[in-house]
C-alpha cells in the first residue's frame, strides 16, 4: 500500500504560481506512474497531468498544457506539479494518485489517492 500526502496549496492571484508536492510513503514509489487530478465544487474529479515511473513521459489535460509541469524525484519519493499563469478556473482541490497501469487520464486506473490540497485563484 502507498500513502500519499499533498502539500503546497493556497490562495494566489490570477497570473501567479504555485508548486504542489506529493510525498509518498513506502519504497515502491518508483514502480508506479503518477497523476494529478482536481475537483471543483459541484464538478467531477478531472485529470490534470500524469508522469511515467521513469519521469520520461508526461501527459497533460488541454486546459493546463503549457502552464503546468509535472515532475518527480524518485530518490525523494515525491512528485510535483508546478502551476504557472494560474486562472480562477484552476480553483479546485488537487489530488495526487499512483497507478500500476499505463500512463493515462482514467481515474479508475489509479490505485491510491491522497487527501487533496486546496488551490484558490482569485481574479
Amino acid at each position: 500500500q502507498v500513502q500519499l500526502v499533498e502539500s503546497g496549496g493556497g490562495l494566489v492571484q490570477a497570473g501567479g504560481s504555485l508548486r504542489l508536492s506529493c510525498a509518498a510513503s513506502g519504497r515502491t514509489f518508483n514502480t508506479y506512474n503518477m497523476g494529478w487530478f482536481r475537483q471543483a465544487p459541484g464538478k467531477e474529479r478531472e485529470f490534470v497531468a500524469a508522469i511515467t515511473r521513469s519521469g520520461v513521459t508526461t501527459l497533460y489535460a488541454e486546459s493546463v498544457k503549457g502552464r503546468f509541469t509535472i515532475s518527480r524525484d524518485n530518490a525523494k519519493s515525491t512528485a510535483y506539479l508546478q502551476m504557472n499563469s494560474l486562472k480562477p478556473e484552476d480553483t479546485a482541490a488537487y489530488f495526487c494518485a499512483v497507478s500500476s497501469f499505463s500512463i493515462g487520464d482514467n481515474r479508475a486506473r489509479y490505485d491510491y489517492w491522497g487527501q487533496g490540497t486546496q488551490v484558490t485563484v482569485s481574479s
